[in-house]
């Protein structure tokens, strides 16, 4: 993105809060707060020291005052941009330039949500499209089926293929502690499971549970200082191209191929060069989608490259290493979560799922339905 500087920014901290069912007790603004708290605890800081803040939830009208109250700071910096799931992936790049032009130092970027506990309705604003509404889809659910029915039809895409997204995505969770669901997964159990709107399953599709968290980002310089090994922005791109899906311009291409074409040339980095890839996984068909557009394989080719294992662990391409929204959890704008494992990727924290030498990692943001996209690169100190 031109303007902001490649390694202009970095990652010194990164914490969930609770996850799953956190009960009637938390609302989305102590989950956020829970999430800052053990982020800037894992930086070496303190709450003083914030001084920028981007935050983004359905669940509260003015998140950045009502979280700045609670958090007893007054920020300089306020961001609550809100454009779905890929919205903290866009709060980095804003972040980037804050503390590049000097309009904070220690920027926190955070989400909460409580939708397993308040339920689906009340977690969300359910908009009335006249071009759509009357057909009675249940989104989101109808509108991503819509995209993996036509990537069947134009390629040839099978359920099968769409499946092995979502056992790859288990695989990875059994090796991760805070993962919400913990039993194996076959590819029949996937397509043998309830159908909720061809060609998905209830396997196909994400968790829905309570959680939140938040990353720290400071400037270089500051960075070396502070507690643990600083990751570094090295690219960040972003693309919108619609709200509702009977406006999406082509069903089978997403705003991923702009907002990584963006991210690569601004990290100089090509996809042959990352390490580990964390891609909005909401439904099966996000990460095949992705996959393409982000440049893994050609467009087409998403449904036979994720066959064989080949993104599960051991596999050639690490994808989703926590078990993504299918397996680890999803409290509704999941994209938070991407930057979180990525960090800690390159940090060499992940234990069991961790990837051996892992320098470079993508983590892509998907909002709305399929309408913005957003990604960022990251780096270690060696890729400086």
């Amino acid at each position: 993105m031109t303007g902001l500087q490649r390694g202009g920014a970095a990652i010194v901290g990164a914490a969930e809060s609770d996850l799953g069912l956190v009960g009637d007790g938390f609302n989305v603004i102590d989950l956020m707060a829970q999430g800052i708290s053990r982020a800037v605890e894992d930086a070496g800081l303190k709450l003083r020291d914030i001084d920028g803040l981007l935050c983004a939830t359905t669940q509260s009208r003015t998140s950045g005052l009502n979280l700045s109250e609670y958090l007893g700071i007054s920020p300089r910096f306020v961001d609550t941009t809100i454009l779905g799931g890929s919205s903290f992936m866009f709060h980095v790049s804003h972040a980037l330039a804050a503390l590049q032009l000097g309009l904070c130092e220690v920027a926190v970027i955070a989400y909460g949500s409580t939708q397993r506990s308040v339920g689906r309705q009340q977690a969300s604003v359910r908009e009335i499209n006249p071009y759509e509404t009357p057909y009675r889809p249940f989104l989101p659910s109808t509108a991503y089926a819509l995209a993996a029915s036509r990537h069947m039809h134009e390629f040839g895409t099978t359920r099968e293929q769409l499946a092995e997204v979502a056992v790859a995505a288990r695989q990875w969770a059994l090796l991760n502690p805070a993962a919400w669901e913990k039993k194996p997964l076959t590819i029949p159990e996937v397509l043998g499971a309830r159908m909720v709107s061809y060609p998905f399953t209830v396997r196909d599709i994400c968790l829905v549970t309570d959680g939140g968290g938040a990353i720290v980002l400071t400037t270089p310089e500051r960075a070396k200082s502070l507690k643990k090994p600083p990751v570094y922005v090295l690219g960040c791109g972003a693309a919108i191209t619609h709200a509702n899906i009977s406006s999406m311009p082509d069903l089978t291409v997403t705003g991923a191929l702009e907002s990584g074409r963006q991210a690569y040339a601004m990290a100089g980095l090509k996809p042959a060069d990352i390490d580990v890839v964390e891609l909005y996984d909401a439904f099966t068909i996000n990460p095949i989608l992705c996959l393409e557009d982000l440049g893994f394989c050609a467009k087409g080719e998403g449904g036979s490259f994720v066959e064989g294992g080949r993104i599960a662990p051991g596999g050639e391409l690490p994808v989703n290493t926590n078990g993504g929204g299918l397996s680890y959890c999803h409290p509704g704008m999941y994209g938070l979560f991407l930057l979180i494992e990525a960090v800690r990727q390159l940090r060499g924290e992940c234990g069991a799922r961790q990837v051996a030498g892992a320098q470079t990692a993508i983590a892509h943001g998907n909002g709305g339905v399929l309408s913005s996209q957003s990604t960022v690169i990251l780096g270690n100190s060696a890729t400086l």
